[in-house]
């Protein structure tokens, strides 16, 4: 009888070890399952809050480029507008001026006459280059060819363009204002800052892409070390909003080079 009580109380012990297994076993994988669930759906909250960071930043960088742009268009029509009408009047006056001053001073008042053409051109070409929707109008190819001619016009620096490739229109106008602003922008430093004698501007038209070389050969600097100041993170940002490839390298004595390709639309 004791060694049958032995065997039954063994039996039962070994059904109940099993037995506290198998709730162990359960209540181990509802904790992994609770842990995995918990894990998922932090990283879902975390990707949300990261494409809702990105998705931010994307609008306030499109809302930046807007009011840039009008107020790019404003300035441009005051130049056009009240600039322009002031330097033509001016120049009228100094015509005729000129037709009733004695022959010694007739020349001084010619000279006077040419320089006021010379600035009202090119006030006029500057108000072209600002205005967004002359820029829509001529288009992207023709807007850098006009800023090639105002740059040689000048007489700060020689630039050429060089175009590859048959011409393919954009499908967003507003994505060939932005690639205009890029250039613009590396013109400006280049002439701020560059101390450079010339300027080559790059275009080739591809299948899928244009592809955009610009460079200089002015004092060039450290990319890596530099400050991200306002016109490199201008660039930067203005790539990024129409989904453009965007490459920058300088180096001291070296000249700087900007390369770009824009993933355009055939239409």
């Amino acid at each position: 009888m004791q060694t049958g009580n032995q065997i039954v109380s063994t039996e039962a012990e070994r059904y109940l070890l099993i037995y506290m297994i198998v709730v162990l076993i359960i209540i181990a994988t509802l904790v992994i399952l609770f842990f995995i669930i918990f894990q998922k759906r932090k990283n879902k909250i975390l990707l949300d809050k990261l494409k809702q960071q990105q998705e931010f930043e994307e609008e306030l960088a499109k809302t930046q480029q807007e009011i840039q742009e009008e107020t790019l268009k404003h300035v441009g029509r005051e130049l056009h507008d009240n600039v322009g009408q002031l330097l033509s009047f001016a120049t009228m006056q100094m015509n005729a001026a000129a037709k009733v001053v004695s022959e010694d001073v007739k020349s001084k008042v010619g000279n006077a006459s040419d320089a006021l053409k010379e600035s009202l051109a090119e006030v006029r070409a500057l108000s072209k280059s600002l205005n967004s929707d002359v820029i829509t109008n001529l288009g992207f190819e023709a807007s850098v060819k006009n800023e090639i001619h105002r740059l040689n016009k000048s007489g700060l620096i020689e630039a050429q363009l060089t175009i590859n490739g048959e011409r393919i229109n954009f499908e967003n106008k507003k994505d060939e204002i932005i690639l205009f602003r890029i250039l613009q922008e590396f013109f400006s430093n280049t002439l701020k800052y560059a101390e450079a004698e010339n300027l080559n501007v790059a275009l080739d038209y591809h299948t899928d892409y244009l592809g955009i070389e610009v460079s200089d050969n002015g004092v060039g600097f450290d990319v890596e070390n530099a400050q991200q100041g306002s016109g490199m993170t201008n660039m930067r940002k203005r790539s990024e909003l129409i989904d453009a490839e965007f490459q920058l390298q300088s180096e001291h004595d070296k000249g700087t080079v900007l390369r770009m390709k824009y993933p355009y639309k055939i239409i």
